[in-house]
């Protein structure tokens, strides 16, 4: 019989082996994501001796253009159930992508095995595949001028997530439960914690060669409250927010010493009544906030969207790029801007999978729609816009293409904190925490839920609420906007896992904001039947 603590034993075994997934070959001693090799060790290890046997041969094929990455991912996850741990996964892929541009089109093609043959191999069928690609287009294709960069980046952090033990953190994902169980109508605990490393190294024709590690890790858990009597129930998502940083963010999160507040609030939502609908002002926290900013700024400025050139999981754009320096997204005193060099935000990198540095730019400046998220291919599309570095990969195996930035709105120039946006509300619900949501395929018409509600009464909390929802378009909602926190209240809040493409592809990005309140919006109650809250 497997008991809990020779299972646990089990664990931490195979970490401290570093076993690898079945089919997955093991990266070289040399690689291991605890002593990426610096630049000029690769030449030694052989690894910039098989870029550069890619880019040759791409040349030698018919390529004007070619760009080779080796690319290691590596992703960790454990989940628990209450007392015990019900999931634990390590997944692991490495390999070389090569791209190329022949004849105009592009072509991309990768090998799992990372020799001089197999990287020459995958050149000449990615240049096979880009003369396959060429014909009759409607423009051609060019890349904007890049300065060919040598460099290396990494991901500040304290504690490297992959040397924390697997039994460390199968103690933290366990220690939610003993801190909640002894509140009453706490049912159910689900909780996780997720490590994810990301190691490439990218060669291009036009002489770049980088070395990239990126680290990002977050950690939560979902608490369950029910009515026994008439089976009722809530559920509340309580987690540090998803950052490229180390283990330490996690630890310094204090999820555990959290917990039981969290359940008492839980259980207040259970109890709590439904909002009064209509028009109403709603206030958002940076938590909540994120995901709308993420929906109806951040997909609707991905200029292949705007264009109508991608609709995969996101669909298009209504904001399209005629309307640059026309569109008043949102009132004269708000500015969206994205920015791949925020310290800890999920899509910050020192270059992008294209070889350009990144950078910020403004995508809605002082309420007016200025510019959209490009590539180094992109630059041409619209005329005066430029490249942005928003090229990205998940693995060897992708296609590097146009990905979302960190996108965030720009706090006020006042310091206003939620409190102070609180006490200067009348009548109100405040909303926290990100739940259900629902956009149309223009990214236009939306609909957003969260995690806790609560009434505001003359500037103060009155109580909470539940089955809570608001509804509006985006160019209406921004331009409702009277108030924005500022410097000290705006956050960093993100998704690991954000879609695109056909085949799919995830980039993780993340959103900062200040807390912002909105006028005359239409709240919702969602709770005409048992158990949705």
């Amino acid at each position: 019989m497997i008991t809990r603590r020779r299972f646990m034993e089990a664990l931490a075994a195979a970490g401290a082996s570093g076993c690898t997934p079945a089919g997955v070959p093991p990266l070289p001693a040399e690689h291991s994501s605890a002593a990426i090799p610096p630049l000029g060790a690769n030449a030694a290890t052989g690894l910039e001796a098989v870029l550069r046997r890619a880019l040759e041969e791409a040349k030698r094929a018919g390529a004007s253009y070619a760009d080779a990455r080796i690319h290691r991912r590596r992703n960790e996850r454990l989940n628990a159930r209450e007392d015990h741990l019900v999931g634990v996964s390590s997944t692991e892929s490495y390999g070389i992508g090569v791209r190329v541009i022949a004849e105009g089109a592009w072509g991309f093609s990768s090998s799992s095995s990372v020799t001089l043959e197999d990287a020459a191999d995958a050149a000449r069928r990615a240049v096979e595949l880009a003369k396959h690609n060429a014909g009759p287009r409607q423009r051609a294709l060019t890349l904007e001028k890049a300065v060919a960069h040598r460099d290396e980046w990494k991901t500040q952090m304290d504690v490297d997530p992959f040397a924390v033990s697997l039994e460390d953190k199968a103690r933290l994902s366990l220690s939610f439960w003993p801190e909640v169980k002894g509140v009453p109508h706490i049912a159910f605990c689900s909780a996780w914690c997720e490590s994810i490393d990301e190691w490439k190294l990218l060669a291009t024709s036009d002489g770049a060669l980088l070395d990239q590690r990126i680290v990002r890790v977050g950690a939560g858990y979902e608490l369950t409250a029910k009515n026994d009597k008439n089976g009722d129930y809530v559920t509340r998502l309580v987690s540090v927010p998803n950052m490229q940083a180390g283990w330490e963010h996690v630890t310094r999160g204090k999820l555990t010493e959290g917990a039981r507040k969290a359940a008492e609030e839980t259980v207040e939502k259970l109890k709590a009544p439904r909002p009064r609908t209509g028009k109403r002002t709603v206030l958002l926290a940076p938590d909540h906030l994120w995901l709308t900013i993420h929906e109806t700024i951040g997909h609707s400025t991905e200029l292949d969207r705007a264009l109508g050139y991608e609709a995969n999981l996101a669909g298009t754009s209504f904001a399209t790029p005629d309307k640059i320096g026309q569109l008043r997204y949102a009132k004269d005193d708000i500015t969206f801007y994205a920015d791949r060099t925020t310290r800890g935000g999920l899509a910050t990198a020192g270059y992008d999978d294209d070889g350009v540095k990144t950078e910020r730019w403004d995508l809605v400046r002082n309420g007016v729609l200025v510019a959209f998220q490009t590539t180094r291919d992109q630059a041409a599309w619209v005329k005066g816009q430029k490249g942005h570095a928003c090229s990205y990969a998940q693995d060897h195996r992708s296609v590097p293409f146009q990905r979302m930035p960190n996108i965030s709105l720009a706090p006020g120039k006042q310091e206003k904190s939620l409190q102070d946006l609180i006490a200067d509300t009348d009548d109100g619900v405040l909303i926290l925490g990100n739940g259900s949501w629902s956009i149309d395929q223009q990214r236009y018409n939306f609909q957003f839920g969260g995690q806790m509600f609560y009434e505001i009464k003359k500037g103060k909390i009155a109580h909470a609420l539940r089955d809570v929802a608001y509804q509006s378009n985006t160019l209406e909602f921004w331009n409702q906007c009277d108030a924005i926190g500022g410097p000290a209240s705006w956050e960093l809040h993100g998704t690991l896992y954000d879609g695109k493409g056909e085949p799919g592809q995830s980039n993780p990005v993340s959103h900062g904001c200040p807390p912002a309140r909105f006028r005359d919006v239409n709240v919702l109650d969602t709770g005409s039947k048992k158990g949705r809250g």
